[in-house]
């Protein structure tokens, strides 16, 4: 199967950057889309962003203008760069790749989540 394996979380002031990569890890010939998603205390999982392998892009509402996520094929891997920070963007943030493509099939994954934290 496909394991993702992110990093770069932390405690950050509001105002601030942080960035969290997330790596694929197997043999793999290809990935459809791969994105990022986020889960505060007591509320569901949403999107915060989706990059196509052809590098089309979108984004929640709510982080427009302050996250940018980019992906290298080459290296199975996913970035999100988020900039100016706000307490309400505290959560565990979880990568997510669809239709990976391996030597023992297609699967979907998700990594383990990260720990985000703005403080203000």
């Amino acid at each position: 199967q496909v394991q993702l394996v992110e990093s770069g979380g932390g405690l950050v002031q509001a105002g601030g950057s942080l960035r969290l990569s997330c790596a694929a890890s197997g043999i793999i010939f290809s990935i459809n889309a791969m994105g990022w998603y986020r889960q505060a205390p007591g509320k569901q999982r949403e999107l915060v962003a989706t990059i196509t392998s052809g590098g089309g892009t979108n984004y929640a509402d709510s982080v427009k203008g302050r996250f940018t996520i980019s992906r290298n094929n080459a290296k199975n891997t996913v970035y999100l760069q988020m900039n100016n920070l706000r307490p309400e963007d505290t959560a565990v943030y979880y990568c997510n790749a669809d239709r990976v493509v391996t030597v023992n099939g297609v699967f979907g994954s998700w990594g383990q989540g990260v720990q985000v934290t703005v403080s203000s």
